[in-house]
């Protein structure tokens, strides 16, 4: 399925007909990739995977993978918690960066839809494209209003380094997908 994005995208994201990303073929724009992570230190087997699909990556766009330490205040109460964790994030979002905000409550797509999803955000007039995975209680109010676009990877609840491994993947195949080379079948 492809999808339709707009400039301003918050609440307007929604995915066109069809099973078909509508830039395959095309050149897209390759916008740099950064992932942002809220969460403890990654254990070495999830790194190791992570690791090897953005080294698969750099041959299609620059990809840079940011983490932020989970409660980093070591605050006892959730929202609290929540909160310091949704100010450092705030602090490493460029201004003009298209936000990708990951959540259980996001838009489900699927592989062709993160294809067009990617071509879309070469639209925009972004300078990159900035995905983030939150901490183990999700995201916070700010991050919430300036996301650009909310998605889910999941129907379940993934936690945070499950989540990382399935969003490198899934960039990883939506630029085949683009590029029209067979590792999605």
């Amino acid at each position: 399925m492809g999808v339709t994005l707009f400039a301003s995208c918050k609440g307007h994201y929604t995915p066109s007909q069809g099973k078909q990303c509508k830039y395959v073929g095309q050149s897209v724009r390759a916008l740099p990739i950064r992932i942002l992570t809220v969460g403890k230190k990654r254990s070495p087997g999830v790194q190791l995977i992570v690791d090897e699909y953005i080294e698969k990556l750099k041959h299609y766009c620059p990809l840079e993978d940011v983490r932020i330490k989970s409660n980093p205040k070591n605050a006892r109460d959730v929202m609290a918690q929540i909160e310091h964790e949704d100010i450092a994030v705030m602090g490493l979002i460029k201004s003009n960066e298209w936000v990708v905000m990951l959540d259980e409550r996001g838009i489900n797509v699927g592989s062709e839809q993160m294809a067009s999803l990617i071509g879309d955000a070469g639209n925009t007039g972004a300078s990159s494209i900035l995905f983030c995975i939150g901490g183990p209680y999700g995201h916070g109010r700010q991050l919430r209003e300036r996301a650009d676009v909310s998605i889910r990877l999941s129907s379940l609840v993934l936690n945070h380094e499950v989540a990382l491994v399935v969003l490198v993947e899934q960039l990883y195949r939506a630029w085949t997908i683009l590029k029209g080379q067979k590792y999605h079948h």
